[in-house]
């Protein structure tokens, strides 16, 4: 009987070993057949870009093509809750930004938690905004629209795409961190508004650094600030918000991968280590830095810490600019 259960016992090791090996060989041996990279926009903006750069980059590493998938609506939450319900297998990701996982989850009735509902896999860019002047503003300096703003409280004016915008809450994380009150100017949409600060109806405004860019080279705006938390290569003259003496401000349009929740660790090591590959390639940076970003790497436990703090974060500047939508 002894020899008869230990050799059952061996057996049932065996079995579950083998079992393992199997699961564990699955997982490593990720991807086998094609991956769907949801993009929660219309095809041609940044985090579009983005996806078909890296998912074509991607293809070539696993050998697997890699279909990105536009799924634009509700401010990114259609997309977004698609992959949070899909199987947590690797073969449906996100590209994620501040936007599906921690300004909209803020603002409206997502149906999905932003934090929970994922596997944070890895960051991948953040395009900075950059605080523009018009030419003839008085203030020559971050310090100097402080100092104005404080003197003349509600004054000032600064343009945005609209109430609860990512350009708005950045006006509004300004107000709320060197203690100014300015007046914000609505718009429906960031190509009005920046015209209107082009032609000196409105002085400031918090624009991507991507479309900023050639105004600032031309002299036709002038860049008092940039919100990252280091110096953009574009903009090496123009210091951050830190600098200009707004303590601990940033706020960046950021891009990551996400996966549904529960990830097995091996397939997200696995992207995380791939994408980790693609950024370092030259042609890749370019393109990249052609849209004003700088890539971001880092380890999945990393990421999905930085995305809670940004979901506490922007929570509390929807609530402070009375933005939300949430009962």
């Amino acid at each position: 009987m002894n020899s008869y259960r230990r050799l059952a016992l061996a057996f049932h090791a065996l079995f579950f070993a083998a079992l393992f090996a199997g699961a564990l060989h699955a997982q490593t041996g990720y991807p086998s057949r094609p991956v769907t990279l949801v993009v929660p926009y219309p095809p041609g903006g940044s985090a579009d870009i983005l996806a078909r750069t890296v998912g074509q980059k991607l293809s070539v590493l696993w050998g697997q093509p890699v279909i990105v998938d536009n799924r634009a609506g509700a401010g990114t939450a259609i997309g977004a809750k698609a992959v949070a319900s899909a199987p947590a297998d690797g073969y449906t990701l996100l590209m994620g930004t501040v936007s599906s996982h921690a300004i909209n989850p803020a603002m409206n009735k997502v149906g999905y938690d932003p934090v929970k509902d994922f596997t944070a896999v890895a960051p991948l860019a953040s395009v900075a905004f950059v605080l523009v002047a018009h030419p003839s503003f008085a203030a020559a300096s971050l310090q100097d629209l402080v100092a104005m703003a404080r003197a003349k409280p509600g004054e000032i004016t600064y343009a945005s795409a609209g109430p609860g915008t990512s350009n708005h809450l950045a006006g509004v994380l300004l107000e709320g961190a060197s203690r100014i009150n300015l007046l914000h100017v609505p718009y429906k949409g960031s190509a009005p508004a920046l015209s209107d600060v082009l032609a000196g109806h409105v002085k400031l405004m918090f624009d991507l650094q991507a479309t900023a860019l050639p105004y600032v080279n031309s002299g036709r705006l002038r860049a008092l600030a940039i919100t990252s938390k280091t110096r953009s290569s574009n903009l090496p003259n123009v210091p951050t918000m830190v600098e200009g003496g707004v303590p601990g401000y940033e706020a960046s349009a950021w891009f990551g991968i996400f996966a549904p929740a529960a990830l097995p660790r091996p397939v997200t090591e696995k992207i995380n280590q791939s994408l980790a590959s693609v950024l370092k390639m030259a042609d890749v940076q370019k393109q990249l830095r052609d849209l004003g970003a700088e890539p971001e790497s880092g380890t999945p436990e990393a990421f999905s810490e930085y995305v809670r703090s940004e979901s506490v974060k922007w929570a509390e500047i929807v609530k402070s600019a009375g933005a939300s939508t949430n009962k």
